[in-house]
């Protein structure tokens, strides 16, 4: 048991179980967002069972229109003080800014409408139209909560991948004391300088130096890189990190929150907290349409009450009829229509988009940025070429091989038998089998010794060196391969290639996002060598190497420095960092799950077209979203002379009694205009491959 000063947290690890307790203010900050979520859960819903009513009541009342007044505003104020009430904290924000955005026009236009017809349900006698405004209130108000809920419903999913980082970390080291004695402590007792003991198959707790033993160790988690590193004294091994083979004895060197794997989390939390909110392009309207709408409305009273001296009650009847007739419904579909449509068109294509947030930056994207190693390439190392050296053949050098990789757990080993079977070669049983740590593997194959290793192998006297530096197996390092060199008695026979291959679907991506406009750039934490490889393989022109997942991080905010909006593509842990940096993260659907949680698109299937795919639909669906606003206040605004008594002089002020079937009818073909636009978004078709 222990406890974090920091963030007041006490943890426990009770047989196995990891149990968290903290303090009352860790806890609040911990439960906000799912309590914000659950509250706009409640209030939506409150708001639906509420409206259904008040819109049959309006349209089909069976009681007398007293009665039916009254029955409304008891529906309609719940609604509009209680449920409504956020959006008049919005807009006391908004005016502290001197800056209109949608709050105001909501609460503008839904205060106005119920409050001119909780007069004329109370005191009918002060205005001079009887008719009443209830259903445009709670109309607004529900749609747009619901839009508001499904933002968060994503927003809150984006801490689940700090969370999972975190959950990442080893909970106990087996820490040698002074006396040479060994003991289980908790992570968080380590200390810098302390020496530690990791056994094969265990993870690494801390950022160490390997003071004794050679070792394979799985970097994945961090690096990216498929093909494990191999770890001799001197060597650094990070924690999080799982020791593959031989026991290793180790000097911490960074603890806490000074680990790399500590400061990937620190990363994504400021890239995901630090970024400014997206501006709302429906906020920019309301910006400039709530001063219009109100000064508007303050003219047209004042002018009839000035110039038309007609009395203060038609005047408040122009201003409220203007406010309510420019408060437009289909403002609340006009956005989530053409998004859900939108990301129904792109799960049909393999491509998740978590929302219009992301959906909108993925429109604007012009710079794409691939991971190397499990996005453009299959993540795991697979035999590209077998090479004889000597007398014997292909088929002969691969047997040997596999046979003494049989049971291996070594992801090179695992290649190298799957590559035997996947062409029918049949292995022989080894005897004798060695690890020989850091330099290879070694065992008796039908009467021979047969030893597979690396070049450290060689120079210490293993085999041949002529043999390991024909021009052949230079060749396949060149292209930035891992060659594996087979000696049997004592004389280098052949070598293996191994390679992280490329993905079917890399280089038509690639193309893909040219032909659309976009540059493409690769990053990975591999050799300049190997980078380059890949990066020609695909048809990427910028590309940069041995980037650690802080740089992938720089890399990204350099990129928009200059002005680009820019996509990042990867599928592991160390992408997390730029996937939350970058304008848009875009995560493999085969990815871990902090590499898909972190990332605002998703592509179902591990098809690297679907980025291209993502981005044209992101692109149209905007385009959509533009015209569904356009149309969202055409109708209303075509109303708003009507509104303020521009047919008074040719129908008298009894022309007020249409205003409310005229504002539901606007409402109506706004709404249908919207959604049928938005339906059109079902016709898109990916670029042509």
């Amino acid at each position: 048991m222990y406890v974090d000063e920091k963030t007041a947290e006490l943890r426990a690890d009770v047989r196995g179980v990891t149990y968290y307790f903290c303090s009352d203010a860790c806890m609040r900050e911990f439960l906000a967002p799912e309590r914000e979520l659950r509250r706009l859960e409640l209030e939506v819903a409150a708001a639906a069972l509420l409206s259904v009513p008040v819109l049959l009541l309006t349209y089909s009342s069976p009681l007398p229109s007293r009665a039916s007044d009254y029955l409304l505003f008891a529906l309609a104020t719940p609604v509009q003080l209680v449920i409504g009430r956020r959006f008049y904290r919005g807009t006391l924000d908004s005016l502290r800014n001197r800056m209109g955005n949608m709050d105001v026009l909501i609460a503008l236009g839904t205060s106005a409408a119920w409050g001119y017809s909780s007069v004329v349900t109370f005191a009918p006698g002060l205005l001079p139209s009887s008719a009443v405004y209830f259903d445009t209130s709670v109309v607004i108000i529900t749609l747009i909560l619901s839009g508001r809920f499904l933002e968060h419903v994503t927003k809150s999913r984006a801490s689940a991948a700090v969370r999972k980082l975190v959950d990442l970390r080893p909970t106990i080291a087996h820490r040698v004391d002074q006396a040479g004695a060994e003991a289980e402590v908790p992570i968080e007792q380590v200390s810098a300088g302390d020496t530690l003991v990791v056994r094969p198959g265990e993870n690494v707790p801390v950022d160490s130096i390997v003071l004794e033993g050679r070792s394979a160790v799985d970097e994945s988690m961090i690096t990216g890189e498929s093909i494990p590193a191999e770890k001799s004294p001197g060597d650094e091994v990070m924690g999080a990190t799982i020791n593959l083979s031989g026991l290793l004895r180790l000097r911490a060197d960074r603890v806490g929150q000074d680990t790399a794997l500590s400061q990937i989390v620190r990363l994504v939390e400021e890239a995901q907290v630090g970024r400014a909110p997206i501006q709302r392009l429906a906020d920019r309207i309301a910006s400039y349409f709530v001063p219009v709408v109100v000064l508007a409305a303050a003219a047209a009273a004042l002018s009839w009450y000035v110039l038309g001296r007609i009395g203060p009650a038609f005047s408040v009847l122009v201003f409220v009829s203007v406010v309510v007739i420019s408060c437009p419904c289909a403002l609340g579909v006009a956005t989530p229509a053409a998004l859900l449509v939108g990301t129904s068109k792109g799960a049909q294509s393999g491509v998740l988009i978590k929302g219009g947030e992301y959906l909108e930056r993925a429109g604007r994207v012009d710079t794409v940025v691939f991971d190397k190693t499990g996005t453009l390439t299959v993540g795991k190392p697979s035999v590209t070429d077998v090479v004889p050296l000597g007398s014997v053949g292909a088929e002969e050098v691969l047997r040997l091989a596999a046979s003494v990789e049989q049971g291996s757990e070594h992801p090179i080993g695992l290649a190298i038998v799957d590559e035997a079977a996947r062409r029918g070669v049949q292995l022989s049983a080894p005897r004798g089998f060695e690890a020989l740590a850091g330099r290879g593997v070694k065992a008796t194959v039908d009467g021979r010794t047969v030893t597979l290793g690396n070049r450290r192998l060689i120079d210490e006297g293993d085999g041949s060196l002529e043999g390991y530096s024909d021009p052949r197996v230079a060749g396949l390092e060149q292209e930035g391969k891992t060659a594996v060199v087979v000696v049997s008695d004592g004389k280098v026979v052949g070598a293996l290639a191994l390679a992280d291959t490329v993905k079917p679907s890399a280089r038509a991506a690639v193309d893909s996002l040219k032909r659309i406009g976009v540059r493409v750039v690769m990053l990975t934490g591999d050799n300049a060598r190997t980078a380059a490889a890949i990066a020609e393989r695909v048809g990427i022109d910028r590309y940069l190497a041995e980037v650690l997942p802080q740089q992938k991080e720089e890399a990204v905010e350099s990129l928009q420095r200059e002005g680009r909006v820019v996509a990042m593509v990867g599928d592991g842990i160390n992408d997390a960092p730029a996937l939350a940096k970058a304008d848009v993260g875009i995560a493999i659907g085969s990815g871990t799950d902090i590499a898909k949680e972190t990332g605002g698109i998703v592509l179902i299937r591990d098809d690297l077209t679907g980025v291209a795919d993502a981005i044209s639909l992101s692109r149209k669906t905007l385009s959509k979203i533009r015209e569904n606003l356009f149309w969202a206040f055409a109708y209303n605004v075509v109303l708003i002379p009507v509104a303020a008594g521009a047919l008074v002089p040719f129908f008298g002020i009894g022309v007020y009694n249409v205003l409310p079937f005229l504002a539901a009818g606007a409402m109506a073909l706004s709404s249908v205009t919207v959604l049928s636009n938005s339906l059109l978004l079902f016709r898109f078709r990916p670029e042509p491959r």
